[in-house]
C-alpha cells in the first residue's frame, strides 16, 4: 500500500519526474509551492498545498496540518523544514548541494591541485564562512536535519541540467549554433571534467532512497550522471544534436574568456563525484545516459529558446559579444604565429611505453625480464 507524501517543492526540474515516479508506485502525494509554477506534468490526482516554503509561519502553519508518512524537502529554507517536521513525519528526505565540499566553489582550498578525483561523501567540507559562504550555510543546514532527523536521508545534488532549468548550461552552446556562429572558444582543449547531473536521473536517485527506506536511513548521497563529460565532449555532443558543427579553438584557461559561462568556475581543475555509495547502497545507474540526455536538452532549448538578455543569459553571464571573441580569436593566431620556432636536439617524446601515432621510436629498444 502506497504511503502519504508530501513534496515541498516538486514543479522544478527535477520535482515533476520526482512526483510522477512517486505516483507511478501507488503513493498519495502532496505537493507544497507556492502556486507560481504550475506544470501541465503534474499528474492531476497530485494535491496542491500552495504556502510560501521560504516563510518560516507557513511553514509551520503546514506542518500543523495533516500527517505525511514521508516528507520530501527540495525547495525552500531547508533548516526550518527539517525543524517544522520534526516528529511529525516517519520519514525526512531532503536535497541539498555539492557546494559543501570545500574547494568545490574555490579549488585552491582543497590543496595543491584542488579537489581529490573524485569527491566521496565524507570528503572535507567547508568549516569556515570566510572561505565559502554559500558552502558553509549548506554545511550547517544539513547538521541541522539530522539533528531534528537522525535517520533522515540527504542527497547532494550537482549542477542540475534538462528542459526549464533556469540557468540552462547548454544555451552558451545552443545559441552560438543558433546565431551560425562556427568557431568557439574552449580553455585547455575543454578537458575539464565536471559533474552534472540531468533532471530525470537525478530524481530517479531520490526515488530509489524512498524505495530503500533501511538503507538509505541516515545517509548522505552523491547523486549526478554515471558518465561525466568534458566540456568538449558537452559541446560537440549537443552541436551534433541540432546538426551544427564547430571548429573548436583552444586557449590557455587565462585567455579563454568566452569560455567562462561553459566552464562555470574560476579555474579548470576537475569537479567529479563519487558515486560508489548510490550505487552499492540503492543500486543507482543513470535512467538516461548523459549524451542522450544532453541532445534531449540541445533540441529542447533550440525548440524554447531563453530570451536574448534574459533571466537565464543574466544568471549565466555569457554577453554572446561575438565581435570581441573573434578579436580574441585572431589576437590569438597572431600569438603563435608569432613564436619562434624552438629547435630541440633531440625531440622530446612521449616515453618509450607510448604506442600511439607519432611515438614510436626511431630504433627499438632491446628489453630484458
Amino acid at each position: 500500500m502506497g504511503e502519504r507524501i508530501l513534496v515541498v517543492g516538486g514543479t522544478g526540474p527535477t520535482g515533476v519526474p520526482l512526483v510522477r515516479g512517486l505516483v507511478a508506485r501507488g503513493h498519495e502525494v502532496t505537493i507544497l509551492h507556492r502556486g507560481v509554477h504550475e506544470s501541465d506534468e503534474t499528474p492531476p490526482e497530485v494535491r496542491h498545498l500552495h504556502a510560501d516554503p521560504y516563510d518560516e509561519a507557513a511553514v509551520r502553519e503546514a506542518a500543523a496540518g495533516p500527517a505525511f508518512d514521508t516528507v520530501i524537502a527540495m525547495y525552500g529554507r531547508l533548516r526550518r523544514i527539517a525543524e517544522a517536521w520534526a516528529g511529525r513525519t516517519g520519514r525526512f528526505l531532503s536535497v541539498g548541494g555539492v557546494p559543501a565540499y570545500r574547494g568545490w566553489m574555490n579549488p585552491e582550498l582543497a590543496g595543491p591541485g584542488g579537489l581529490p578525483v573524485p569527491v566521496a561523501e565524507d570528503a572535507p567540507l567547508v568549516a569556515d564562512p570566510g572561505q565559502d559562504a554559500k558552502g558553509y550555510r549548506i554545511v550547517r543546514t544539513e547538521e541541522a536535519v539530522f539533528a531534528h532527523h537522525p535517520r533522515a536521508t540527504h542527497v547532494r545534488y550537482p549542477y542540475v541540467y534538462g528542459p526549464r532549468q533556469l540557468a540552462p548550461r547548454e544555451w552558451c552552446v545552443v545559441r552560438r549554433v543558433l546565431d551560425g556562429r562556427r568557431r568557439i572558444v574552449v580553455a585547455d582543449q575543454g578537458l575539464t571534467l565536471h559533474h552534472h547531473g540531468y533532471t530525470e536521473n537525478l530524481a530517479h536517485a531520490l526515488l530509489l532512497a524512498v524505495d530503500h527506506p533501511e538503507q538509505s536511513a541516515g545517509r548522505i548521497y552523491n547523486a549526478a550522471d554515471d558518465e561525466v563529460l568534458t566540456v568538449r565532449q558537452v559541446i560537440d555532443v549537443v552541436a551534433e544534436a541540432l546538426g551544427h558543427t564547430f571548429e573548436v579553438v583552444s586557449m590557455p584557461y587565462d585567455l579563454a574568456v568566452p569560455a567562462r559561462p561553459l566552464l562555470m568556475q574560476p579555474a579548470p581543475e576537475h569537479r567529479v563525484l563519487d558515486l560508489s555509495r548510490i550505487r552499492a547502497d540503492l543500486g543507482y545507474r543513470d535512467l538516461v545516459p548523459p549524451r542522450e540526455a544532453l541532445a534531449r536538452t540541445a533540441r529542447w532549448l533550440a525548440e524554447n529558446p531563453p530570451r536574448p538578455g534574459g533571466t537565464e543569459e543574466t544568471v549565466l553571464t555569457d554577453p554572446f559579444d561575438y565581435a570581441a571573441e573573434d578579436g580574441l580569436i585572431a589576437a590569438w593566431e597572431g600569438l603563435r604565429a608569432a613564436l619562434p620556432d624552438m629547435a630541440f636536439d633531440p625531440l622530446p617524446g612521449f616515453g618509450l611505453a607510448y604506442s600511439g601515432p607519432g611515438g614510436r621510436p626511431r630504433s627499438k629498444p632491446e628489453f630484458t625480464a
